[in-house]
């Protein structure tokens, strides 16, 4: 693992620290280090000869943000400090009276300030439990108005360290540069309207001192590059056939909602996976051929509405003159997207399948409506659950949704499955839960179909690899990565307003070449 994929509480955080410092690393050359990093970076995002004000608290925290005030003054820049607090610790407290006696400009109230052109926060470091009030909270509103530019150091004042929740107030950065390690609060989503970009500052810890914290197998991972291009099923061997590159399900589709069948096959054809079968109204059967010639598109009894009624599958209540097909003949199965909860008979017979089951959509909110989460424990093969939040709010109403990442935590261990649980921070917990969260997105995924294409996608990518030695959720991870990466690429291409479901598609295979 490098770096760039742990993930830290403030405990954690702290006990690696306390390590680092107990094998002879001084408190004050760690300070030294980091703000050294630190003013280098500033460096590249602040022109020589600007004005820096630097907001410096009471903690270490504060110390690094004097330290990088001494830099900057000594490199030209115009620096002043805004310090309101009387009582420092130690190490802060001595990095204040040098600043001083080097003429740099001390404040102490917020109505003495004059402008710059950037402010650097370091009001608060990780490990702020408490709600900020009072003069310190009027400061911090202060400066959030003023619309310059902030850079945090190590996270944003004002915000938990790990549930990322707002504690009272807080500043709104528009960089945080996280020291040494991604602490949990950052990948929230609640704190990305404070985070603005985050960014690493690695002062070189070492792996023996994280292992010795987190373990060899840390609970709480970033999804990154490395990590998700390593799952996909490439290269291929020279000698193979469809079916050895899997088979797949899915089950989707409405007259209310056709094109959602139309997208998760999109998705599931830009996966590679072998061979795809489609179970669609028999209504929208030549519909889905025109778009999908490749796939074999299975009509299905309809419902008065134009949902499937059920399946021409063994098993399924199937009509005699129609062709029966075992649905555990099939490497992995998708059901949901454009399904509409007419179709409720489904999803319990769906459930009883032997192969892995990936439930979106209105296959959630029919397993919401049946109560039936306790039935997928007992499967036997890997379920992935892929709600959005109000999805998970009816799955799990009893599972509190301050902090995310708990939240699917829970949810996975009480129903047995591998949860997606989507948003701006896509978090992915296996039922023993660990975590896996996807750090980078769009808002121009915040479009309808959009989901659909991540089931099409995950589910052939899970088709293909089934019989390999690959962790179910290490696949999901990877899916959910390839595809928001398609939404930036989009994005990119096209600004965030030009990225509808069926344009994403086409740039799904582009992010393998970047």
């Amino acid at each position: 693992m490098t770096k760039e994929q742990f993930v830290v509480t403030a405990a954690q955080m702290r006990d690696i620290e306390t390590r680092i410092f107990a094998a002879g690393m001084p408190v004050a050359a760690l300070m030294e280090k980091v703000a050294g990093l630190i003013s280098q970076r500033l460096q590249a995002i602040i022109s020589p000869g600007q004005c820096v004000g630097i907001l410096a608290g009471p903690g270490h925290n504060g110390g690094d943000a004097l330290v990088v005030a001494r830099e900057l003054h000594f490199r030209g820049y115009q620096v002043w400090i805004y310090q309101p607090f009387s009582q420092l610790k130690e190490l802060t407290s001595q990095h204040f009276q040098y600043a001083q006696n080097l003429g740099i400009t001390c404040y102490q109230e917020i109505s003495q300030i004059p402008n710059c052109d950037f402010l650097i926060d370091g009001l608060f470091g990780f490990g702020l439990e408490r709600k900020i009030t009072d003069s310190i909270a009027t400061a911090i509103n202060y400066f959030n108005s003023k619309n310059q530019p902030i850079i945090s150091i190590d996270i944003p004042s004002g915000l938990h360290t790990d549930t990322g929740e707002v504690l009272g107030t807080a500043i709104q950065a528009n960089y945080t540069f996280c020291l040494g390690l991604w602490k949990q609060g950052l990948l929230q989503e609640q704190a990305l309207p404070y985070v603005g970009k985050a960014e690493l500052i690695d002062f070189d810890i070492s792996l023996a001192d994280i292992h010795a914290v987190l373990g060899n197998n840390p609970q709480i991972k970033r999804i990154t590059k490395t990590t998700a291009l390593s799952t996909l099923p490439l290269p291929r061997p020279l000698i193979t056939h469809k079916y050895k590159q899997g088979h797949l399900l899915l089950i989707c589709g409405s007259k209310r909602y056709a094109g959602g069948a139309i997208l998760t096959g999109l998705g599931a054809r830009a996966s590679g996976v072998g061979m795809l079968s489609i179970a669609v109204p028999e209504s929208l059967k030549m519909l889905l051929v025109s778009h999908l010639p490749e796939a074999l598109i299975i009509g299905c009894p309809e419902t008065e509405t134009g949902a499937i009624a059920n399946l021409p599958f063994v098993g399924c209540g199937s009509d005699s003159e129609m062709h029966l097909i075992d649905l555990n003949s099939f490497t992995t199965i998708a059901c949901g997207p454009g399904l509409t909860k007419d179709s409720i008979s489904l999803i319990p017979e769906i459930i009883k399948c032997e192969c892995p089951l990936i439930l979106d959509a209105d296959a959630l909110n029919i397993l919401a409506q049946l109560g039936t989460i306790p039935t997928l424990k007992p499967r036997k093969s890997a379920t992935v659950l892929t709600p959005h939040t109000g999805e998970f709010q009816r799955l799990f109403p009893n599972i509190s949704y301050t902090n995310r990442i708990k939240a699917v935590q829970i949810a996975a261990q009480e129903s047995g499955a591998v949860v997606l649980l989507k948003g701006a921070r896509t978090a992915i917990s296996n039922p023993q839960g660990g975590v896996w969260i996807n750090p980078e997105s769009t808002p121009a995924l915040a479009r309808g179909g959009s989901g659909d294409v991540l089931t099409g996608l995950l589910s052939g990518l899970l088709a293909q690899i089934i019989n390999k030695e690959t962790v179910i959720e290490d696949i999901v991870a990877t899916a959910t990565w390839w595809h928001s990466q398609a939404g930036i690429l989009a994005a990119e291409t096209r600004t965030e307003l030009g990225v509808d479901a069926f344009t994403l598609t086409q740039y799904l295979l582009p992010v393998l070449k970047r």
